[in-house]
This record gives structure tokens, sequence and C-alpha cells, in this order.
């Protein structure tokens, strides 16, 4: 496959510099980097990205997560490989990512769940996160970028 454009984030250079100051942001949240990771893998793989699912599991690699825990991402309210902190990150983000499904889909349950196990500058980052997840994959999937695209 071949992509239609180049990433319309790439083609504007003032939209990269704010995309990688907030990325600068979340990784000065403290916020637990495996954590982030699982993040943006479970969003990229609900909203089928191939070049952020192939970025992530690399990403998550090279930062020290195992091949096992990331093929049960997408299974992993039926592993017992999460924590419940790293369980309620990705409930959040399979909420979240799913709006449209219904607009509220982000539950008191759900949010209280993650704020029992994270800050409000950890929360903050994990929202961002999620929410620049479901960016680029809103953009790679519109311009057809293909799997092993990196950035």
């Amino acid at each position: 496959m071949q992509a239609r454009m180049t990433n319309p984030a790439m083609v504007l250079p003032d939209a990269t510099k704010g995309i990688q100051n907030i990325y600068k942001a979340i990784g000065q949240s403290g916020t637990d980097g495996t954590t982030l990771e699982l993040v943006h893998l479970r969003a990229s793989q609900i909203n089928g990205c191939s070049p952020c699912v192939f970025g992530g599991v690399k990403s998550a690699l090279k930062n020290g997560e195992t091949d096992e825990r990331l093929h049960q991402v997408a299974a992993w309210r039926d592993s017992d490989l999460f924590t419940d902190a790293e369980r309620a990150a990705l409930e959040m983000t399979e909420a979240a990512t799913r709006l449209a499904d219904n607009p509220t889909a982000v539950t008191d349950e759900i949010w209280n769940a993650a704020a029992d196990h994270f800050d409000e500058k950890e929360l903050s980052a994990i929202i961002l996160m999620i929410g620049l997840t479901n960016l680029f994959n809103r953009l790679n999937t519109t311009v057809r970028a293909p799997a092993g695209a990196t950035w």
C-alpha cells in the first residue's frame, strides 16, 4: 500500500512542533512509560492504524516490554499479565477511543478506577496520550499510511 500523501502533521511544521510539545509534556509527567506504550498500542489496535501499531510495538520492545504482553494487549481483560493500574489505563483508553459508540463512554466507574491508580499529572498524560494516538490514527488511516511507516 502506498500513502495518498505525506502525513499532514509533517506537511505543516507548526503542527509537528505542537505535537512534539505535547509529547514532551507527557514525558515529563512522571507517568510510567510502559503504561503509556500500552495505551498507545491499544488505541491504535482499536482504530486499525497499522503504522501506529507497528511503531507502538517497536517502541514498546525498545523500552523493555515483552513480546508476551504485547501479544495480549488486544485481549487484556483475559490476561493476568497486566497490573491493576495498567488495566485501568487500558479500560479508559478503550472508552475514550470509542466515543462514537457512546458519548458518555468514560463512565464514573472507569474514571474512578483510573483515578485510584494515577494522580492528576499521570491522568493528564494518559488522556493526552489517548488523544494524540487517536489523532495520529485518524491522520494515518485517512492518508492510508502503510504498515512499517515510522516518524
